[in-house]
């Protein structure tokens, strides 16, 4: 009976031993799969912790809005601009702008010698807060008025007033000083205050002021921004060294008044240019502040006074392909949009359908130039399930490029859509009636 049992139940064999040989590759590959971990979670920690530490070094030393520019006077090479804190109490100033400008390759401002920072004591009131490279560069100091000593008379000051009546200008007026020292090569503006500025929302604004050479538009610096006020006082000294006397004579002061905006781009109030030439005209006047008053003018009379010019285009429909093909070739008799006389304009087209701009493009900027010629072809494709050109239009819009502010528009064109007429209905209605030709015309830009 347990005989039968043991026969009918389960067969029971004893488990086989392990080899070493096997207990020790599993270890080994224990240890190795540890280590593994151990050092990726290691490589990991590094990486993290280094570049933690390059963006704080990046953000210690560089602004977080804008790169650092150098300023530079007329004939001369690169130098370095400095700024003081404000005299008149804690002043927020606009995105990007710190106490310091650092130069262009990071190096950090050369200290001025004994011998030179004696013989500008006379010109800068005792402070040594100068850029120098060398005698042969050019230098430039930025500086605040710590004694604020009242406008001068109108007697010894110069007023010229663009329009006349002050009570007609509805954009303020600018109060500055400038002074030459004929053995430094050294110029002098002082940034006095603004009175009557218009509000910008909110019945206030925050104007603050940039300030650059012409006609070379690359000597810039600008003034802290000031709150809630449409009559600020600056007292800010910029002062540019390396500006010969015969350069003066060719120099003008271009001031351009705009508003902070911390969420969008800042808004310009208007501008005010002034030439050294006919200040400077008589040799008494160097080395003696002289107080002047502008009146602030909008950018837009400029044009206003002269007429916006004609631009030349060339229009080819390819209902075939369903592309229509525009060429820019050129412009003449543009406004003069600065005081060389000159401007530096290109075109921005837009495809509309239906009144809704659909594609863009925009041609190379050409410099200094009344006359442009651009010679710029462009492909705009229709889009499908659109026949023909009734609900297309275009729009040409030529603009002024400045490297300080909001680039300008000129004037504009446009061909086709319910606001078309003259020659450019005449010129859209020959495209579309005449597909595959290449057909050019001018036409003047309007506002």
């Amino acid at each position: 009976m347990v005989d039968g049992l043991l026969e009918d139940g389960p067969l029971i064999r004893p488990v086989e031993s392990v080899s070493t040989n096997t207990l020790v590759g599993l270890c080994i590959a224990a240890i190795a799969a540890i280590c593994a971990a151990a050092m990726t979670w290691w490589l990991y920690r590094r990486r993290r912790e280094h570049t933690k530490l390059t963006m704080d070094k990046s953000l210690a030393f560089r602004p977080p809005h804008r790169k650092p520019t150098a300023v530079k006077s007329p004939g001369s090479t690169s130098h370095y601009l400095k700024k003081s804190p404000s005299p008149t109490g804690p002043a927020k100033s606009p995105p990007g702008s710190g106490g310091q400008t650092p130069s262009p390759t990071g190096s950090q401002p050369l200290q001025n010698s004994n011998n030179f920072s004696s013989q500008l004591k006379s010109l800068t009131g005792g402070n040594d807060n100068l850029v120098q490279k060398t005698s042969s560069e050019v230098t430039l100091t930025v500086e605040n008025e710590k004694d604020k000593a009242e406008f001068e008379s109108s007697e010894k000051a110069e007023r010229t007033l663009i329009n006349g009546d002050t009570n007609k200008n509805e954009l303020g007026q600018l109060f500055f000083k400038v002074r030459y020292q004929a053995d430094q090569n050294a110029l002098a503006v002082t940034v006095v205050k603004c009175t009557g500025l218009p509000a910008r929302g909110h019945q206030t604004s925050d104007p603050y002021i940039k300030l650059q050479l012409l006609p070379d538009k690359e000597d810039r610096v600008k003034t802290r921004v000031l709150r809630n006020t449409r009559d600020p006082v600056y007292d800010e000294d910029f002062t540019f060294f390396g500006v010969s006397q015969s350069q003066l004579q060719k120099i003008s002061l271009h001031f351009i008044v705009l508003s902070f905006d911390r969420y969008s781009r800042d808004a310009m109030i208007g501008e005010v240019i002034c030439s050294l030439s006919s200040i400077f005209g008589s040799e008494n006047m160097e080395n003696q502040p002289i107080s002047l008053c502008r009146e602030i003018c909008p950018r837009s009379l400029k044009i206003q006074s002269q007429g916006r010019g004609e631009l030349l285009v060339s229009l080819c429909w390819q209902p075939a392909t369903n592309r229509l093909t525009v060429v820019v070739l050129k412009a003449r008799n543009l406004p003069k949009m600065d005081v060389t006389g000159l401007a530096d304009p290109y075109v921005k087209i837009y495809l509309l359908y239906n009144s809704q701009r659909i594609a863009k493009k925009k041609t190379h900027t050409k410099k200094r130039t009344l006359h442009p010629v651009f010679n710029e072809s462009f492909v705009f494709e229709i889009p499908n399930g659109i026949d023909g050109l009734g609900n297309i239009s275009l729009e040409f819009l030529l603009l002024d490029w400045d490297r300080v502010t909001k680039n300008e528009v000129i004037g504009r064109v446009e061909l086709g859509g319910q606001k078309c007429e003259g020659t450019a209905l005449i010129h859209w209605n020959e495209v579309c009636s005449s597909p595959r030709r290449q057909i050019a015309d001018w036409h003047k830009l309007t506002e």
